[in-house]
């Protein structure tokens, strides 16, 4: 929010500087952003009236004007502003005057004539880009006086960053609240004013969404001179509140909403056919708005409508079929409190910008409508003339102002400051707040203003903004710092990032929001989550995987010429689960587990002369997965299944001692396709809790005997996959106490014979060790007799021979 500080001093003054204003301000969590003067330096500029203004004998765009400057002797100044004449006081740079950039005035001879300075345009003075003509002041200012003391151009302005929650100094008002709490100066109350009623014309108003709108307020004012001219103090603080002067009655509309924060909304009565109806939208509905922009409505927007058209976009914009124009004599004057959940949203759905909407999605005070109104007419009324009608104030349904209770103790506890009742007395005193004290609560009633004072902390915040943090000492604490032990076991986010990095893998953050073509595609999920105010149109859903947003990091890197990509995500996913019921961390029927995802593309290895390239397979990522897992890769197992994502021949179902925990696969051919990539990447999308504990390293003596290596070659199916034989070998050994010796199995080779399609060869490797003594042969010849017979009973195995 910009102001001048002229503005908020004419309605609360203190005793202090700008910057150490500024600096309260700042430390009240009203954050002063920027703090200019208004004009940008420059010196030796006054006030001048032209006296007279004759054409130049040598230039016919050129005048020579006769300056009145305060100092009893006219000068000749040689002008070409197309708005030069006699009368009209001006700017004038005296010889030594330095403007913005440097600039230095002296006597020139312009075309054969003297001219000893210089008129100046607004531009010229930085003030603004007009640069059409000189700028003309005020006739009632007296020649030779400083233009900077004259205009006031060295009034700061203020660019305060607020945050969402303060809505309530959305307004000089507002910041004039603060600053009389914060200094404790006077703060002068809005006047309302007796508006005379001399017309008894009403317009009527249903209100038919109490729900969209608390409470309507509106009267009709006749006889207006739409043309009237802004006066120039008005015009003044509007442009350097960063305003632009429109017309008289859309400035007026301004200035109530930059002064009191009071956003409201002037109709061409004229134009409006019947009544008004404050309701929602109709399917297909459309309105043009003041800005020109059509928008398409949908039945969670609020308008006011009459019987044959839309007339404006409830709290946010009006719409162009009933603004006021130079020709309007009636208007009606509306002023309304808005929900703010009925207006959330709304002008970035629509892609507008709305002073209104930004104070209304925030909450606006609803209980000076009335007298908000009144100040309106009146000024309407000061400026533009004209006869006003009775107020017409519909109450429906208003805001709760539940009390707040704050106990003293907490209050200390939390500020870790000695405050007293007394103190804490005068700080909500200060604020403007209705309060009653027993003992050591506080039993406050949040001002009707004051949208963000629902919990006891939002009242210790309080105290702490007025008190003053900087006044809060700074103590280390004193409670003992106590580290809590993590588990060995415990396989946490951090570490699994570390595993990751430690693979060769860079770790990406992608939103949270993704297109819904992408949950079809690589989730086949049809019923996605779906934004109610997405942050971009194809950002709209909540994605149910991280596959997506992993394929597109390396679809933008292919385009930008990478040649290998290795990325990963740990991040939440969001699925529907009619289980999930609501908590501090869920959201009933929303289940959102932790997914660790990776993917890889392009060569298996960085390109060297040792290696051969090859694209990065399946098995790559299978092996890359068991370094991550650890010991617990044992249980880890892969099953043929398919995925949306995934090539229905190259893809598994991830099970972890026997729980399904994930996928891992190449992408399919279709999406690679898609993505313009010349080979499909390979991905794998896991549980990140399923994975969250190790094994425990458990100690075990090493054998100190040999180990006997032998070899078994068996005719097999060739659809039975190896995972079965090595199931059936496991098994076999758990049962039997005699083949303990075998300490593991490996499959070395495969061979098919040509003549037999339905068979291959499958040569396994074991190895042996005895713990306290040597095996000898019949040990070993009974332990691959019983491994055999398992392979033959279970798989119908066979020696190749």
């Amino acid at each position: 929010m910009q102001f001048p500080e002229s503005w908020l001093r004419a309605w609360a003054n203190p005793d202090i500087d700008s910057e150490a204003l500024s600096h309260r301000l700042t430390m009240a969590g009203l954050e002063v952003e920027d703090a200019d003067p208004y004009a940008p330096p420059f010196a030796g500029v006054v006030v001048a009236r032209i006296v007279s203004a004759e054409p130049h004998p040598n230039a016919d765009k050129l005048r020579v004007c006769q300056v009145d400057d305060g100092t009893g002797s006219a000068l000749q100044i040689v002008c070409g502003a197309p708005n030069a004449a006699a009368g009209l006081v001006v700017p004038l740079a005296r010889v030594g005057a330095e403007l913005p950039g440097g600039m230095k005035i002296g006597p020139v001879k312009m075309r054969g004539v003297e001219s000893r300075g210089m008129l100046c345009s607004a531009r010229e003075l930085g003030l603004s880009q007009d640069h059409s003509g000189l700028l003309e002041l005020p006739a009632d200012l007296t020649p030779g006086t400083d233009i900077r003391a004259a205009l006031d151009l060295d009034d700061t302005i203020f660019t305060l960053k607020l945050t969402p929650n303060r809505a309530d100094c959305l307004s000089i008002l507002g910041v004039a609240r603060e600053v009389a709490a914060l200094t404790g100066c006077a703060l002068r109350a809005p006047e309302v004013p007796a508006v005379p009623v001399t017309i008894q014309d009403r317009l009527p108003v249903q209100v038919q969404a109490p729900d969209l709108c608390g409470r309507f307020a509106g009267r009709i004012v006749r006889g207006v001179n739409a043309r009237a001219a802004t006066p120039d103090w008005m015009k003044s603080r509007l442009e350097r509140a960063g305003q632009r002067c429109v017309s008289a009655l859309v400035d007026i509309s301004n200035y109530v909403m930059l002064e009191l924060g009071r956003p409201t909304h002037v109709f061409d009565l004229r134009r409006i056919q019947g009544g008004l109806t404050v309701r929602w939208a109709r399917e297909g509905e459309q309105l043009e708005l003041l800005n020109g922009q059509t928008v398409a409505l949908a039945p969670d927007v609020g308008v006011v409508a009459t019987d044959q058209a839309l007339e404006s976009l409830a709290g946010v914009m009006g719409g162009n079929a009933s603004a006021v124009t130079l020709d309007t004599t009636d208007v009606y004057l509306e002023g309304a409190f808005w929900w703010p959940e009925a207006i959330m949203g709304l002008t970035r759905r629509f892609k507008l910008t709305s002073e209104a909407g930004h104070r209304f999605e925030r909450g606006v005070d609803f209980s000076t409508i009335p007298a908000h109104l009144d100040i309106m007419t009146q000024l309407i009324l000061d400026i533009c003339g004209g006869q006003a009608g009775p107020l017409d104030d519909q109450i429906l349904r208003l805001p709760s102002r539940a009390p707040v209770r704050m106990r003293l103790s907490r209050c200390v506890r939390v500020l870790g400051i000695d405050l007293s009742a007394e103190q804490i007395t005068g700080i909500f005193a200060s604020l403007g707040f209705e309060f009653a004290h027993h003992g050591e609560d506080f039993l406050v009633t949040p001002p009707a203003a004051r949208f963000d004072l629902n919990l006891e902390e939002d009242l210790i915040e309080e105290v702490a903004r007025i008190y003053g943090f900087d006044r809060i000492p700074d103590l280390p604490p004193v409670a003992p710092a106590l580290m809590r032990a993590q588990p060995e076991t415990l396989y946490g986010p951090h570490a699994m990032r570390a595993s990751m990095a430690a693979l060769d893998y860079q770790e990406v953050i992608n939103f949270s929001f993704v297109e819904e073509a992408w949950e079809r595609d690589y989730c086949g999920n049809e019923q996605p989550i779906r934004l109610l105010n997405p942050i971009a149109s194809q950002l709209a859903v909540m994605r149910s995987g991280l596959i997506g947003g992993l394929l597109a990091n390396i679809a933008h890197n292919a385009k930008h010429r990478q040649t290998r990509v290795r990325v990963f995500e740990l991040g939440r996913v969001f699925a529907r689960d009619a289980s999930v019921a609501d908590g501090d961390l869920s959201v009933a029927g929303v289940a959102q587990p932790t997914h660790l995802a990776a993917a890889a593309w392009g060569p298996a290895l960085p390109e060297q002369w040792g290696e051969a390239v090859r694209p990065v397979d399946f098995f790559d990522m299978k092996r890359d997965l068991e370094s991550l897992l650890g010991a617990r890769a044992a249980g880890l197992r892969c099953e043929a299944a398919s995925h949306p994502a995934l090539h229905p021949g190259r893809s598994a179902r991830l099970l972890l001692d026997g729980r399904p925990i994930g996928w891992l696969g190449e992408v399919h051919p279709r999406w690679a396709q898609a993505l313009d990539l010349a080979h499909a990447p390979v991905v794998f999308e896991l549980d990140a809790d399923a994975v969250s504990e190790r094994v425990f390293p458990q100690s075990a003596d090493l054998s100190r005997q040999p180990v006997v290596v032998r070899d078994l070659a068996i005719w097999v199916d060739a659809r039975l996959p190896w995972q079965a034989l090595l199931d059936t070998l496991e098994h076999q050994i758990a049962a039997d106490a005699a083949l303990a010796v075998v300490k593991d199995i490996k499959l070395f080779d495969i061979w098919r014979d040509a003549s037999s399609a339905e068979q291959r060869s499958l040569a396994l490797r074991f190895w042996f060790q005895g713990q306290d003594a040597t095996l000898d042969e019949r040990q070993i010849e009974y332990c691959m007799q019983r491994l055999t017979e398992a392979l033959s009973q279970a798989h119908g195995a066979r020696l190749r021979t």
